[in-house]
């Protein structure tokens, strides 16, 4: 077998990788977007069971290399995305590279938009229903609290960066899970698929980008701790509830999840999508 062919055999070429994320947003587009509501839900889910992953990993790591402990939380966040794409499921972040298709003139602005809000509100509702199991199973209270604080410390740091941090945190996030779907076309096999995404979406997370469906279940979870938690986990973490008084929904729409969605969009759809589909297409 001579080399050309064995390289053809092991990846798809990049030129076919433009074509396959053309098909991919054509498809998500014009599907029955009542299916696409039903998909992006089990993706919100995985995503928000990943931040669930990545919380416990975060906990109890006094003394722990900072580095080090946020790239072991992005790796096992990687787990979220790996779901997604495995399970088929429709992730908001990544359905924002339908811009390829209604480029291409394929697909109209009406079914790309219509899709995105579609496939947001799915995420939304899985995201939240994790939120909920996972505050009735009590895992606030795990570790004597502290899983609980390092969810009331991520959510509160996410609504402090400014509105412009916000948004450019959202461009970074989804450059790389963007990047990340975006080579997983190139693989032929579940392995190849998986593991192409595990450095791109660990790159994300352990430097701390903002991904707008992680953020419906970590802000949410952050303000149902910080608002209804019981007297014994505020006396288990010995701190105050009136630290986290700003965790609530005006700061969690207005300071984050606004600006990061925008900026997920600009990166996904305009600096990954569009950008490598103009570069890569047969011309």
């Amino acid at each position: 077998m001579n080399t050309e062919t064995s390289k053809t055999t092991c990846m798809v070429s990049p030129a076919e990788i433009s074509q396959i994320g053309e098909d991919v947003g054509v498809y998500k587009a014009t599907k029955k977007q009542i299916l696409s509501f039903f998909s992006a839900i089990p993706a919100g889910a995985f995503i928000a069971l990943a931040f669930v992953f990545y919380t416990t990993t975060q906990t109890g790591n006094v003394g722990a290399s900072w580095g080090l402990t946020k790239l072991v939380g992005g790796i096992v966040f990687s787990l979220g995305v790996i779901m997604v794409v495995v399970c088929g499921s429709e992730l908001f972040t990544s359905s924002t590279m339908t811009t390829v298709a209604r480029v291409s003139g394929r697909i109209s602005s009406f079914q790309m938009l219509r899709n995105w809000i579609v496939v947001y509100f799915g995420n939304f509702v899985g995201a939240l229903f994790i939120v909920f199991l996972i505050w009735f199973a009590g895992q606030t209270m795990a570790a004597n609290g502290q899983w609980g604080l390092t969810i009331l410390t991520t959510a509160q740091h996410k609504i402090h960066h400014t509105w412009f941090e916000a948004f450019c945190l959202g461009i970074l996030c989804n450059v790389m899970v963007c990047i990340a779907i975006w080579m997983t076309y190139a693989g032929k096999t579940l392995t190849d698929k998986a593991f192409i995404m595990i450095l791109p979406i660990a790159l994300f997370v352990a430097s701390g980008f903002e991904h707008s469906v992680a953020n419906m279940f970590m802000i949410p979870m952050g303000i149902m701790t910080a608002h209804f938690s019981a007297p014994e986990f505020w006396q288990a973490i010995n701190i105050d509830p009136q630290q986290f008084a700003d965790l609530d929904l005006y700061h969690f729409v207005v300071k984050n999840l606004i600006p990061v969605t925008l900026g997920n969009i600009v990166g996904g759809g305009c600096c990954i999508g569009l950008a490598l589909w103009s570069i890569n297409r047969p011309h």
